[in-house]
Protein backbone atom coordinates (compact mmCIF):
# COMPACT_ATOMS: atom_id res chain seq x y z
CA UNK A 1 0.00 0.00 0.00
CA UNK A 2 2.72 2.82 0.92
CA UNK A 3 4.44 1.97 -2.10
CA UNK A 4 2.09 2.40 -4.22
CA UNK A 5 1.07 6.26 -2.60
CA UNK A 6 4.79 6.87 -2.94
CA UNK A 7 4.53 5.33 -7.02
CA UNK A 8 1.45 7.34 -7.60
CA UNK A 9 3.40 10.33 -5.82
CA UNK A 10 5.98 10.10 -8.28
CA UNK A 11 4.27 9.95 -11.18
CA UNK A 12 2.44 13.19 -10.11
CA UNK A 13 5.34 15.19 -9.61
CA UNK A 14 7.32 14.12 -12.52
CA UNK A 15 3.66 15.24 -14.41
CA UNK A 16 3.77 18.23 -12.71
CA UNK A 17 7.13 19.05 -12.75
CA UNK A 18 6.94 18.54 -16.79
CA UNK A 19 3.60 20.35 -17.53
CA UNK A 20 4.21 23.83 -14.91
CA UNK A 21 7.57 24.12 -13.08
CA UNK A 22 10.71 25.24 -15.04
CA UNK A 23 9.37 27.07 -16.99
CA UNK A 24 7.32 30.46 -17.29
CA UNK A 25 3.71 30.90 -18.33
CA UNK A 26 2.76 34.89 -17.94
CA UNK A 27 -0.76 35.63 -18.58
CA UNK A 28 0.52 38.92 -20.62
CA UNK A 29 3.16 39.45 -23.61
CA UNK A 30 6.40 41.50 -22.53
CA UNK A 31 5.39 44.88 -24.14
CA UNK A 32 2.66 45.94 -26.49
CA UNK A 33 4.90 45.57 -29.25
CA UNK A 34 6.36 42.25 -28.44
CA UNK A 35 3.35 40.57 -30.67
CA UNK A 36 2.63 41.45 -34.26
CA UNK A 37 -0.99 40.74 -35.62
CA UNK A 38 0.04 39.13 -39.14
CA UNK A 39 -2.82 40.66 -40.99
CA UNK A 40 -1.80 44.43 -40.32
CA UNK A 41 1.45 43.32 -41.45
CA UNK A 42 0.75 41.38 -44.63
CA UNK A 43 -2.97 42.56 -45.92
CA UNK A 44 -2.80 39.12 -48.25
CA UNK A 45 -2.21 36.56 -45.76
CA UNK A 46 -5.06 34.13 -45.88
CA UNK A 47 -5.85 32.35 -42.39
CA UNK A 48 -8.36 29.57 -41.37
CA UNK A 49 -8.17 29.76 -37.50
CA UNK A 50 -9.32 26.09 -36.73
CA UNK A 51 -9.53 26.56 -32.96
CA UNK A 52 -11.17 29.54 -32.86
CA UNK A 53 -14.18 27.43 -34.45
CA UNK A 54 -15.60 23.70 -33.54
CA UNK A 55 -13.80 22.42 -36.93
CA UNK A 56 -11.03 20.59 -35.10
CA UNK A 57 -9.70 17.52 -33.63
CA UNK A 58 -11.53 18.66 -30.62
CA UNK A 59 -14.73 19.53 -32.04
CA UNK A 60 -15.47 23.20 -30.28
CA UNK A 61 -13.54 25.96 -30.01
CA UNK A 62 -10.51 26.32 -27.39
CA UNK A 63 -9.81 28.12 -24.38
CA UNK A 64 -8.11 31.30 -24.73
CA UNK A 65 -9.23 31.88 -28.80
CA UNK A 66 -11.65 34.54 -28.30
CA UNK A 67 -11.27 36.45 -31.63
CA UNK A 68 -9.78 34.57 -34.87
CA UNK A 69 -6.69 36.46 -34.62
CA UNK A 70 -3.33 35.55 -36.13
CA UNK A 71 -0.44 36.56 -33.52
CA UNK A 72 3.15 36.06 -33.60
CA UNK A 73 6.26 37.74 -32.01
CA UNK A 74 8.04 40.14 -33.92
CA UNK A 75 10.74 38.34 -35.15
CA UNK A 76 9.04 35.56 -36.24
CA UNK A 77 5.93 37.81 -38.51
CA UNK A 78 9.19 39.41 -39.70
CA UNK A 79 10.72 35.99 -41.00
CA UNK A 80 7.04 34.63 -42.34
CA UNK A 81 6.71 38.23 -44.25
CA UNK A 82 10.12 36.85 -46.19
CA UNK A 83 8.23 33.31 -46.99
CA UNK A 84 4.97 35.46 -47.66
CA UNK A 85 7.17 37.97 -50.73
CA UNK A 86 9.02 35.59 -51.52
CA UNK A 87 5.45 33.44 -52.74
CA UNK A 88 3.06 36.07 -54.03
CA UNK A 89 6.45 36.65 -56.68
CA UNK A 90 5.68 33.17 -57.98
CA UNK A 91 1.88 33.98 -57.33
CA UNK A 92 1.12 31.73 -54.26
CA UNK A 93 1.06 32.66 -50.46
CA UNK A 94 0.63 31.57 -47.40
CA UNK A 95 -2.27 30.34 -45.52
CA UNK A 96 -2.01 30.39 -41.21
CA UNK A 97 -4.04 27.66 -39.63
CA UNK A 98 -2.26 28.48 -36.21
CA UNK A 99 -0.12 31.03 -34.89
CA UNK A 100 0.31 32.04 -31.13
CA UNK A 101 -1.57 29.62 -28.82
CA UNK A 102 -2.23 30.55 -24.69
CA UNK A 103 -1.35 27.93 -22.59
CA UNK A 104 -4.85 27.42 -21.52
CA UNK A 105 -5.71 26.42 -25.23
CA UNK A 106 -2.89 23.33 -24.82
CA UNK A 107 -4.44 22.66 -20.99
CA UNK A 108 -7.62 21.96 -23.17
CA UNK A 109 -5.87 19.97 -25.56
CA UNK A 110 -4.34 17.74 -22.95
CA UNK A 111 -7.76 17.66 -20.75
CA UNK A 112 -9.37 16.47 -23.60
CA UNK A 113 -6.90 14.05 -25.07
CA UNK A 114 -7.26 12.37 -20.97
CA UNK A 115 -11.20 12.05 -21.71
CA UNK A 116 -11.11 8.11 -24.15
CA UNK A 117 -15.03 8.44 -24.01
CA UNK A 118 -15.18 11.83 -26.14
CA UNK A 119 -14.08 10.31 -29.52
CA UNK A 120 -16.68 12.88 -31.66
CA UNK A 121 -13.53 13.75 -34.08
CA UNK A 122 -11.93 10.97 -34.39
CA UNK A 123 -12.63 9.35 -38.22
CA UNK A 124 -11.55 13.08 -39.28
CA UNK A 125 -9.02 13.30 -36.97
CA UNK A 126 -7.32 10.29 -36.03
CA UNK A 127 -8.94 7.76 -37.65
CA UNK A 128 -5.66 4.95 -37.42
CA UNK A 129 -4.37 6.07 -33.78
CA UNK A 130 -5.70 5.29 -30.11
CA UNK A 131 -6.46 8.48 -28.07
CA UNK A 132 -4.46 7.27 -25.52
CA UNK A 133 -1.53 7.21 -27.53
CA UNK A 134 -1.76 10.74 -28.97
CA UNK A 135 0.72 11.67 -26.39
CA UNK A 136 3.53 8.85 -26.56
CA UNK A 137 3.40 9.69 -30.91
CA UNK A 138 4.19 13.14 -30.14
CA UNK A 139 0.59 14.77 -31.59
CA UNK A 140 -0.23 16.28 -28.16
CA UNK A 141 1.93 17.28 -24.98
CA UNK A 142 1.37 19.45 -22.04
CA UNK A 143 3.77 22.61 -23.60
CA UNK A 144 3.44 23.83 -27.23
CA UNK A 145 5.80 25.60 -29.23
CA UNK A 146 3.13 27.97 -30.04
CA UNK A 147 2.86 29.19 -26.75
CA UNK A 148 6.08 30.70 -27.42
CA UNK A 149 5.31 32.71 -30.15
CA UNK A 150 7.18 31.56 -32.79
CA UNK A 151 5.66 28.51 -34.03
CA UNK A 152 3.19 28.26 -36.78
CA UNK A 153 0.76 25.33 -38.72
CA UNK A 154 0.94 27.12 -42.53
CA UNK A 155 0.45 25.74 -46.11
CA UNK A 156 0.58 27.54 -49.26
CA UNK A 157 -2.90 29.06 -51.73
CA UNK A 158 -2.95 29.97 -55.29
CA UNK A 159 -3.68 33.87 -55.81
CA UNK A 160 -4.81 33.08 -58.87
CA UNK A 161 -7.69 30.08 -58.36
CA UNK A 162 -8.01 31.17 -54.01
CA UNK A 163 -7.59 27.20 -54.15
CA UNK A 164 -5.55 25.32 -50.74
CA UNK A 165 -2.69 23.48 -52.67
CA UNK A 166 -2.99 20.28 -51.74
CA UNK A 167 -0.19 18.67 -49.57
CA UNK A 168 -1.20 15.21 -49.78
CA UNK A 169 -3.35 15.04 -46.31
CA UNK A 170 -5.30 17.57 -44.38
CA UNK A 171 -4.04 20.05 -41.87
CA UNK A 172 -4.27 18.47 -38.53
CA UNK A 173 -4.82 15.02 -39.71
CA UNK A 174 -2.62 12.87 -36.57
CA UNK A 175 -1.13 10.18 -38.95
CA UNK A 176 2.13 8.72 -40.55
CA UNK A 177 0.67 10.42 -43.58
CA UNK A 178 1.28 14.21 -42.34
CA UNK A 179 5.05 13.42 -41.86
CA UNK A 180 7.25 15.91 -44.27
CA UNK A 181 8.87 12.72 -46.02
CA UNK A 182 6.29 10.17 -46.48
CA UNK A 183 5.76 9.30 -49.50
CA UNK A 184 4.19 5.82 -49.82
CA UNK A 185 0.78 6.99 -50.49
CA UNK A 186 0.79 10.32 -51.77
CA UNK A 187 1.53 11.23 -55.26
CA UNK A 188 5.16 13.27 -56.07
CA UNK A 189 3.50 16.05 -57.17
CA UNK A 190 1.91 16.67 -53.58
CA UNK A 191 5.31 15.67 -51.76
CA UNK A 192 7.23 17.90 -54.02
CA UNK A 193 4.51 20.74 -52.43
CA UNK A 194 5.31 19.83 -48.95
CA UNK A 195 9.04 20.37 -49.53
CA UNK A 196 8.76 23.74 -51.44
CA UNK A 197 6.87 24.35 -48.25
CA UNK A 198 9.41 23.38 -46.27
CA UNK A 199 12.79 24.71 -47.85
CA UNK A 200 10.79 28.09 -48.18
CA UNK A 201 10.52 28.43 -44.57
CA UNK A 202 14.07 27.10 -44.03
CA UNK A 203 15.40 29.52 -46.47
CA UNK A 204 13.99 32.38 -44.30
CA UNK A 205 14.79 31.34 -40.69
CA UNK A 206 12.34 28.57 -39.75
CA UNK A 207 12.90 24.78 -38.88
CA UNK A 208 9.90 21.99 -39.58
CA UNK A 209 8.70 19.37 -37.14
CA UNK A 210 9.05 15.68 -39.16
CA UNK A 211 5.71 14.79 -37.82
CA UNK A 212 3.68 17.09 -39.64
CA UNK A 213 3.92 19.13 -42.82
CA UNK A 214 2.66 22.39 -41.58
CA UNK A 215 4.15 22.75 -38.83
CA UNK A 216 7.16 25.46 -38.16
CA UNK A 217 9.59 27.16 -35.25
CA UNK A 218 11.93 29.87 -35.74
CA UNK A 219 14.70 28.43 -34.84
CA UNK A 220 16.17 31.93 -33.37
CA UNK A 221 13.18 32.32 -31.68
CA UNK A 222 12.99 35.31 -28.60
CA UNK A 223 11.50 33.56 -26.03
CA UNK A 224 12.54 29.67 -26.39
CA UNK A 225 11.99 29.19 -22.63
CA UNK A 226 8.61 31.27 -21.99
CA UNK A 227 4.80 30.14 -22.43
CA UNK A 228 2.72 32.90 -22.62
CA UNK A 229 -1.15 32.46 -21.37
CA UNK A 230 -2.62 35.83 -23.13
CA UNK A 231 -6.12 35.38 -24.65
CA UNK A 232 -5.92 36.28 -28.71
CA UNK A 233 -8.53 38.93 -28.78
Amino acid sequence: MKLNIVLKGIVLFSFLSFSTLGSQVPVEPPSKEAFVDLKELMPNLRSDMRYYSSNNFVGAPIDGYTEPKVLLTKEAAEALKKVQDELERLGFGLLIYDAYRPQRATDHFVRWAQDENDDTMKTQFYPNIDKKDLFSKGYISVKSGHSRGSTVDVTIVSLKTKQILNMGSPYDLFDEVSSVDHTATITKNQHALRLLLKRRMEKHGWQSYPQEWWHFTLKEEPYPDTYFDFPIE
